[in-house]
């Protein structure tokens, strides 16, 4: 099954939230950047699933998260059947995430792979660990360069927390905007985190598989466009 169209957008006082696929046992949004994808400490606090909760009058079951940063494609199961069966699908990895990743430098290559095993550190960072590390494997090609960065195509194999944007700042490459990873004083420049999500596949329960797209947010093309302007010649 191909992606789907845009089918209902769920609007409140401060966010937007397209719906981009839906049926008896799952829903798909865009989520924007800077929205939690499900409560932090303070369980009141505004965030992903308490909007879809409250809005839509019912309970979701959360079967993958994204960064608070980070803008696209993102699913909730509506029953605990489906909870289980895509949890399986993750934990077996046989769902596929493409990611679009705005990073500093020039990446060497046409595409790559890398393969750092990351843990967590006490600053809440991913980090490299080689002894006791877990295995990452986070898959890429380069869609276009410019001065000074890389847009890229990024399949993250493995689905650990900050995956890609540890991977990157591993290899020299932290994706822009990324206050966690990368020289804090330059990051805080940028409006935003350059990594949106997006499209996911993946099989339903009676064995279609499902495709869900979500084009790069405004903000996303916004800042491509900056970016792009710069390297024309004036």
């Amino acid at each position: 099954m191909a992606g789907v169209e845009m089918t209902a957008v769920i609007a409140t006082e401060f966010h937007t939230i397209p719906v981009i696929f839906e049926n008896d046992d799952l829903i798909a949004v865009d989520k924007p950047e800077n929205l939690a994808s499900i409560p932090e400490r303070n369980r009141e606090k505004i965030s992903l699933l308490k909007i879809l909760s409250d809005t839509l009058q019912r309970k979701f079951f959360v079967v993958h998260r994204l960064d608070k940063q980070v803008s696209g494609v993102i699913l909730f199961a509506k029953n605990p059947e489906t909870h289980r069966h895509l949890n399986l699908q993750f934990e077996q990895r046989k769902v596929h995430k493409t990611y679009m990743a705005l990073v500093h430098g020039a990446v060497e290559g046409d595409a790559g792979v890398i393969e750092t095993p990351l843990r967590r550190f006490g600053s809440g960072r991913m980090g490299e660990d080689r002894e006791r590390g877990k295995p990452c494997r986070t898959e890429f090609s380069v869609e276009e360069r410019m001065p000074g960065y890389t847009l890229a195509r990024v399949n993250p194999l493995t689905g650990r927390k900050h995956q890609i944007r540890a991977h990157f700042f591993s290899i020299g490459h932290p994706v822009v905007g990324d206050a966690l990873y990368g020289d804090k004083s330059l990051q805080k420049t940028f409006p935003r985190l350059m990594l949106h999500a997006l499209s996911i596949r993946f099989r339903s329960a009676a064995g279609d598989e499902i495709q869900i797209e979500s084009p790069a947010a405004q903000s996303f093309c916004r800042m491509l466009s900056i970016f792009r302007s710069k390297t024309r010649p004036k």
